[in-house]
């Protein structure tokens, strides 16, 4: 029986064999076209990479036992019981996300975009997008944020984490020098997204994290030509460079994958408690928040997660942040499951509306009142969707026209 290679690359996939996805949001990676020839694929992945450290700059956010200003307890914790610990040798600690990666000399993270080269962290994936697009703000999604408005997109390779579930493997589970690309100085993207008319950039596909100190910069310049920024993120990074993004950005979807440990533990390589550390540092920010619950049949779809799940957000957050119920379709490593049952997001969106969250959405399913924006007094619908696209509006200055309750979002 004929295989096709498209074939071959979803059951590589299936079983663990290849890093990598089906999405068509990008241009075939080196580690496609030397599939067949690994020998030949190394070469060339090791020049690229030498050809990405020329221009790699350092990174912010790491510590290394061989700086004299370093402080023990960023890598050790503010509760040590010595005064001083000796290191046999010199690496470093990358304090970006929550893995808290300790690397050693031309070693890299688990987000494969850092890499401990010449006794520094240098980022990879600075000014180097691999996927750009024009998007509406809805596909995101954000529901909440300049409905009808277009997004600019990009992304780079790498992602923190290892979900099995993954919708855009393709880009996160792949690094910098498996795409060819070139660099692409801050103010190209600024430029590009004025030229698309777009009046805001969003830095979303892969993990975001990653590339920090790239969308930092880029928002900043972007800012000053009157572009909103948003991240679509995981959550998974520490408190500082969250604080540093959320100065920077206007709004942040973060994906709540699931409401449990073990959850997140086995099908996602991570942890729970950072996630939700991250939510309540960006709620308190002020900035606009919106939060996605990916539900994938059998792994995270019960009642008592959902429940959970729901209660905390309305409870540690508030009711009026809206949560997107999105449906889960077969790729990467979990082809064996089904899509989600409608019935299933319906559930869900229904307990989050008896726990008391004003916006909850069912999304993923094109046609369904649940992507619909009601309002949370007089039950009439304010916003109007149709799959990704906003249609119509019944808001009067942030308010519902028909009984003057203050809808939750940015409008203007």
């Amino acid at each position: 029986m004929n295989t096709s290679r498209r074939d071959f690359l979803r059951n590589s996939a299936r079983f663990g064999l290849l890093l990598g996805s089906a999405g068509a949001l990008i241009s075939s990676p080196a580690w496609l076209r030397w599939l067949f020839n690994t020998s030949a694929h190394d070469a060339v992945a090791a020049e690229k990479l030498r050809d990405l450290l020329k221009l790699a700059p350092v990174a912010r956010y790491w510590a290394s036992t061989a700086s004299a200003t370093g402080r023990c307890a960023d890598c050790h914790g503010e509760d040590l019981s010595i005064d001083t610990i000796q290191h046999k040798r010199e690496v470093i600690k990358c304090l970006l996300c929550a893995q808290g990666c300790v690397i050693e000399a031309g070693k890299r993270g688990k987000c494969r975009t850092r890499i401990n080269f010449e006794g520094k962290l240098r980022t990879l994936s600075y000014g180097r997008p691999i996927s750009i697009h024009v998007d509406p703000i809805e596909k995101k999604p954000f529901y909440h944020f300049l409905p009808g408005s277009q997004a600019f997109s990009l992304a780079t390779a790498g992602c923190p984490l290892h979900c099995r579930f993954c919708q855009n493997w393709e880009l996160s589970q792949s690094s910098p020098e498996d795409f060819p690309n070139r660099y692409v100085a801050p103010a190209e993207i600024v430029d590009a997204t004025t030229a698309q008319q777009a009046p805001i950039i969003a830095y979303t596909y892969n993990e975001p994290t990653v590339f920090t100190e790239y969308l930092i910069d880029i928002a900043g310049l972007g800012k000053q030509q009157g572009l909103r920024s948003v991240i679509i993120s995981c959550g998974f990074m520490k408190e500082a460079p969250l604080r540093d993004m959320c100065e920077a950005l206007d709004g942040i979807k973060i994906d709540l994958k699931g409401f449990s440990k073990d959850f997140y533990r086995k099908v996602c390589d991570a942890e729970l408690e950072p996630v939700l550390r991250s939510i309540k540092q960006v709620a308190k920010s002020g900035r606009h928040l919106e939060i996605v619950n990916l539900v994938v049949p059998t792994l995270n779809d019960s009642d008592s997660m959902l429940s959970d799940l729901a209660e905390w957000v309305a409870g540690e957050i508030g009711p009026d942040v809206p949560i997107h119920y999105t449906r889960f379709h077969p790729d990467y490593k979990l082809l064996n499951l089904p899509p989600t049952p409608t019935a299933t997001l319906e559930r869900a969106r229904s307990i989050a509306m008896d726990k008391g969250i004003h916006y909850a959405f069912v999304g993923n399913v094109p046609g369904h009142s649940g992507n619909n924006t009601f309002c949370p007094k007089c039950g009439k619908v304010v916003i109007e969707r149709q799959g990704f696209f906003f249609k119509t509006t019944s808001l009067l200055n942030g308010k519902c026209k028909f009984c003057g309750e203050p809808i939750a979002g940015v409008w203007s």
